[in-house]
């Protein structure tokens, strides 16, 4: 887990911040990290998993009616002997 500093803040905004904290109940970092995700969170609204975007990719394909190849053979390994 990352950490931050911020440095040069104005009193007003730290006092303000302070009695929101207040208001909430819980610590004035704690605040931060609420308003910072809150803030974040839109850009994550929409990202959805890559197995997600694989199966819409390719959920009109008739699977059923995709030809299965047949297996062939794996070649033979090379051989290693020392002469």
């Amino acid at each position: 887990m990352g950490s931050l500093t911020v440095r040069n803040l104005d009193e007003a905004v730290k006092n303000s911040l302070r009695l929101r904290a207040a208001r909430h109940g819980w610590s004035m970092e704690q605040e931060v990290r609420h308003i910072l995700q809150q803030a974040v969170a839109p850009e994550q609204v929409g990202a959805i998993s890559f197995a997600e975007r694989v199966n819409s990719r390719f959920a009109g394909l008739q699977v059923e009616s995709l030809p299965i190849p047949v297996r062939r053979i794996a070649r033979t390994p090379p051989a290693f002997d020392v002469p």
